[in-house]
């Protein structure tokens, strides 16, 4: 199949974006990040720039035809300094407003400050690792960022809420997936359009990599019965994964699947086109 992230879909093709989460967090996941761009399997990536390799591996990005975005980390110990909570933690002291401003706007500038000087322009979209960007605290500091630094050319922001998912799915994937909207997407994107902000319409991918679940190309399918124009899936993958990759056996299947010719039939027989969100809210600006 031709490349399916060009810009500019035909109007009979419903556009869809799909989105690689960890850029930067090792050397397989990034190589399956800038091979399934090439193949036009992605139209998004969004990456830990505190990772010890990013400045190296960040030039693979240079030229992909691919929205590249900040996945704002506050969990994930890269062997950054200043704030770094397991999940739990941040999601108590965030919800219960324990937690000190200043050290979450310092992590926010510096990961905006590394994107910058790593990707070398500012970021076509945010989003956070395990989902952080819209806790409470952490969203309403992050908006005020985005909008002092990029108010000539707003990034667009992840919403979470979930598509609409079908009945094929095991119910604890469904739940999960309806969870994690529900950790602030809708206020998010609510103060989110106040600034100006724009973000995807549905969401899916999202699974329990905890739990047994169908096989990873069994429920892309799944999800994509559901695709709607607009709409984000979230994907993990990775070519290799050394010992200490979380999930690396899943993250291998997910780069199985989307690189195969299996996955492109789908996408064409369903009329589903790949494509850039920045290219589709930017062409929404310029009719209205």
């Amino acid at each position: 199949m031709s490349n399916t992230a060009q810009q500019g879909a035909a109007p009979t093709l419903i556009p869809i974006v799909f989105c690689a989460d960890d850029f930067g967090l090792e050397a397989g996941v990034d190589q399956a990040i800038v091979a399934l761009a090439g193949q036009g399997r992605l139209s998004a990536t969004g990456c830990l720039v505190q990772a010890p390799n990013f400045e190296q591996s960040a030039r693979a990005l240079k030229g992909l035809p691919i929205d590249l975005g900040l996945h704002l980390n506050l969990t994930e110990p890269l062997g950054q300094t200043g704030l770094c909570l397991p999940l739990g933690q941040l999601l108590w002291r965030t919800y219960s407003g324990l937690i000190s401003k200043q050290a979450v706007a310092e992590q926010i500038e510096i990961q905006l400050d590394l994107f910058e000087k790593h990707i070398g322009q500012a970021p076509d979209f945010i989003d956070g690792h395990l989902h952080v960007h819209q806790f409470p605290v952490v969203r309403d500091l992050l908006l005020q960022a985005m909008y002092r630094r990029y108010a000539h050319q707003l990034p667009w922001i992840r919403d979470t809420r979930a598509a609409p998912m079908s009945a094929q799915l095991p119910f604890m994937q469904r739940l999960k997936a309806q969870l994690i909207g529900a950790l602030g997407a809708a206020s998010l994107i609510r103060q989110a359009k106040q600034s100006g902000i724009q973000s995807n319409r549905g969401f899916a991918g999202a699974y329990d990599f905890d739990r047994p679940h169908p096989a990873y190309e069994t429920m892309l399918n799944a999800w994509l019965e559901q695709a709607a124009s607009h709409m984000l899936f979230m994907v993990h993958p990775a070519t290799q994964a050394s010992s200490a990759l979380a999930f690396g056996a899943d993250r291998i299947e997910e780069y199985r699947a989307l690189s195969s010719d299996a996955f492109a039939a789908r996408l064409q027989q369903r009329g589903l086109q790949i494509t850039r969100l920045s290219t589709l809210l930017a062409h929404h600006a310029h009719k209205t």
